[in-house]
């Protein structure tokens, strides 16, 4: 039987949220699999690997939840991001119906022509940061206006979300800082953002229709919030934010793209190959189970590290050149499988959005200034100055 290796490294640690990609290249060395003693789990850093796992729910359970303390774990179970099939399919029916591409269709003109407008106004400003002006914008009006949870609410929709990715690492000081927004968000969830107080068209809402309905049980509405505000703000946030930022650090990249709308779609998948917002989640494995040789007992957590695996040279030649061209439709920033990234279509649609109006109007990029963001669940950069000409 193959000794697993064992690594020490936090990943959690500010300079692994900083810069993982020497460590990921490591682990991704040292085997298929990788003891994280820190943590107490293993880790599959590699391409195929994760990819596998992501393909089979029935041994790779996200069913006792996915994320990293266990006493948070063994509370979010049974929400839709830690279940698997029958419920998991049952809720996420409910929920990804506002989010199909052919409702997509419905709001793409509001998307675009709020893209032209905020695009507009901050290229002539000519400076901007475009982290909190850029990226932010789509998904905090448009997203926010969908989910109808009301005006007042959408500045805390941000705070939330970033809390509520905060506490899916470890219980270290950031876990702990976060718990108490978490909490509120919870209440808010339970008590205020109920029938008579949302949007009665909002995305909210129709959760709540369709519990009347008997599509879902009723008290699983206030938890399924948790995935419209989530993943809808922060990961599209800092995708947009990292592919400018790669623009500007590869003008010959942007030059390709002014000159070759095409090549937008292509550009968006490299760049969320590259620059990966969820860096991993873990699952549990069913029963005993041989990866790439490697035997792991029934009951093992597991982390799926898709930030790795993304930048795997036996996937990707060349895995750390930024490339236009590559057409990386197979990355795992979204996920695959049963629990492939729900709201992907929305968020390829406002980073489209963007990158058309951007390729119209900009020549270049200049940072100016950055700072990147400090997240257990999250990776990227809170702040991007940037000036265009």
């Amino acid at each position: 039987m193959p000794d697993i290796p064992v690594s020490d490294v936090d990943l959690f640690a500010d300079e692994a949220r900083i810069d993982p990609y020497p460590i990921y290249e490591t682990l991704r060395d040292l085997g298929p699999v990788v003891e994280m003693s820190r943590h107490g789990h293993y880790a599959l850093p590699r391409y195929a690997d994760v990819r596998a796992a992501l393909m089979d729910w029935k041994t790779f359970s996200s069913a006792k939840s996915v994320f990293v303390d266990e006493t948070l774990n063994a509370q979010l179970e049974g929400i839709t991001l830690c279940s698997d099939p029958p419920d998991h399919t049952m809720m996420r029916s409910v929920l990804g119906r506002p989010l199909r591409p052919d409702r997509m269709r419905d709001i793409a003109p509001t998307i675009e022509e709020e893209a032209d407008r905020i695009v507009g106004k901050l290229v002539a400003q000519g400076r901007f940061d475009v982290a909190t002006e850029l990226a932010e914008h789509l998904p905090s009006t448009v997203v926010s206006k969908l989910v109808g949870l009301g005006e007042g609410h959408r500045g805390k929709m941000l705070e939330w979300a970033a809390a509520i990715w905060d506490v899916q690492g470890p219980a270290n000081q950031r876990f702990h800082d976060a718990m108490p927004q978490v909490e509120e968000f919870l209440g808010f969830a339970q008590n205020e953002a109920v029938p008579g107080n949302i949007d009665p068209d909002g995305w909210a809402a129709h959760l709540y229709q369709a519990a009347d309905r008997g599509e879902l049980p009723r008290e699983k509405c206030p938890v399924m919030m948790l995935d419209y505000v989530t993943p809808s703000l922060d990961t599209t946030i800092l995708g947009i934010t990292a592919m400018i930022a790669l623009f500007a650090a590869h003008p010959d990249q942007w030059d390709l793209v002014r000159a070759d709308r095409s090549l937008i779609p292509h550009a968006i998948n490299e760049s969320l190959r590259m620059e990966t917002s969820v860096p991993q989640f873990t699952r549990v494995l069913t029963e005993d189970h041989e990866i790439d040789g490697v035997p792991l007992p029934a009951g093992s957590r597991v982390a799926l590290l898709y930030g790795s695996a993304n930048r795997d040279g036996r996937k990707y030649p060349d895995p750390d050149r930024f490339d236009v061209t590559r057409r990386p439709s197979d990355h795992l920033a979204f996920g695959r499988g049963e629990h492939v990234c729900v709201g992907m279509h929305l968020a390829r649609l406002e980073m489209s959005a963007l990158l058309e109006r951007l390729a119209d109007r900009v020549e270049r990029f200049e940072v100016t200034d950055s700072r990147p963001l400090l997240n257990n669940g999250l990776r990227g950069l809170e702040r991007l100055e940037v000036t265009v000409r």
